[in-house]
């Protein structure tokens, strides 16, 4: 049985644009993967702290020694690292703001980006330990960002996700949603239409 992991990270949670898509997208994957688990994490309604020294320390910490308020504080951040590791198909609702990711989506990466559980450093550099998995980036943007230099997440979450060791990454872009209703209506009828196909064929080989 497949298992799927859902994040949604726009402030307006299932009401932002980034969610609707993602939300669209599930439905429609989990019509063709009616046995399969779905795992909705929504980062609107149930924020994570930001990294803080006190969390570094307790995930670099050996286990033994840690206090028990440290083992409270890895044990958040391996629950979150468990709902990753069992999910094959990642999909994240990716809002733009001020140029980059939302700050809730940036504490859930730094929660599970842990040295010796999901990367670990070798002789080569560093090694990804989430490996197997697709993820599905759904990117609503107001403007027009796209391939150029004010586009501050597509790289940085390919980049990110890449480094845990999940290499197949596709994006699918809905842009100029602030740009008038044409261009909104135009940007979520392609985005849509885009996603129907990849939940169809499972593959995200075909996302820009």
């Amino acid at each position: 049985m497949k298992t799927l992991l859902q994040i949604n990270s726009s402030i307006f949670s299932s009401g932002g644009q980034s969610s609707q898509l993602a939300d669209q997208f599930v439905a429609a994957w989990r019509s063709h993967h009616p046995n399969a688990q779905v795992i909705l994490r929504d980062l609107a309604q149930a924020p994570l702290p930001h990294l803080d020294a006190q969390r570094v320390t307790a995930f670099f910490s050996a286990p033994e020694a840690r206090t028990p308020e440290q083992r409270t504080l890895v044990a958040e951040s391996d629950a979150l690292i468990n709902e990753i590791k069992q999910a094959e198909i990642l999909v994240i609702g990716l809002p733009m703001y001020n140029f980059s990711i939302p700050s809730t989506l940036k504490a859930y990466f730094d929660q599970i980006a842990r040295a010796g559980v999901t990367f670990r450093y070798t002789a080569n550099g560093p090694e990804g330990l989430l490996t197997g998995k697709k993820a599905y980036i759904f990117a609503a943007r107001g403007g027009l960002y796209a391939g150029t230099p004010l586009d501050g997440q597509t790289g940085y979450v390919r980049n990110f996700l890449g480094f845990l060791g999940i290499t197949d990454v596709g994006f699918v872009y809905a842009e100029g949603l602030n740009m008038g209703e044409a261009s909104k209506e135009s940007a979520l009828a392609e985005a849509k239409q885009q996603l129907a196909s990849l939940a169809a064929s499972d593959d995200v080989a075909t996302a820009m």
